[in-house]
């Protein structure tokens, strides 16, 4: 099973991603942002655009999840923001098409929330996730993008039990999983600082 994570820029995809991943036992997190970034800084800083853009991106995301899908048992959690309709097809329905058993869902808030979200992940508040905001908020709420859930003002770990749910998996947090929530929330701050 793949559990695609969508979502703008700050929404809080990579919480949930790693929430679930301790929540799904033998399931792994898988961010396509990684090789997003290494294909980026293969090209001088005078072309380098939304790595989404280039032509190597889609078809290397496609394979690796192909791949890991097929060899790893566990549940697959890919966040990542994926709001042009082609690309989706391409990619989710590419996956879909293979066989993999792959389910969606995309993660929305407001600016205010997001603008909120981004500074406290010590980012610019006027960065690129806030540059980016309208276009791809739009984009996600058409229905090609359903399962929608909103995040304004819901705690973190009701969002992880809504996607659960939403996907068809069981998560249930105890109370220390609960009181342990703002350490574990730190350290995936800390470690996706870009």
């Amino acid at each position: 099973m793949l559990i695609w994570i969508n979502g703008t820029f700050g929404v809080g995809k990579t919480h949930v991603a790693h929430e679930l991943r301790r929540k799904l036992p033998g399931s792994t997190v898988s961010d396509p942002e990684l090789p997003g970034f290494g294909i980026q800084r293969m090209y001088p800083p005078s072309l380098r655009t939304d790595f989404q853009d280039t032509p190597w991106w889609t078809p290397t995301v496609l394979g690796v999840l192909s791949d890991l899908t097929a060899r790893h048992p566990g549940p697959v959690i890919v966040p990542m923001t994926l709001a042009d309709p082609a690309r989706f097809a391409e990619i989710v329905g590419g996956l879909r098409s293979a066989g993999v058993d792959t389910r969606h869902v995309a993660l929305l808030a407001s600016r205010r929330t997001i603008r909120r979200r981004v500074r406290s992940r010590f980012e610019d508040p006027d960065g690129w996730p806030m540059q980016r905001f309208d276009a791809v908020d739009s984009a996600l709420r058409d229905d090609l993008f359903a399962t929608h859930i909103e995040t304004d003002h819901v705690p973190l770990i009701d969002v992880v039990e809504t996607v659960a749910q939403a996907v068809g998996v069981d998560v249930a947090y105890s109370r220390v999983d609960r009181a342990s929530l703002p350490i574990r929330r730190l350290r995936v701050t800390l470690g996706h600082i870009r």
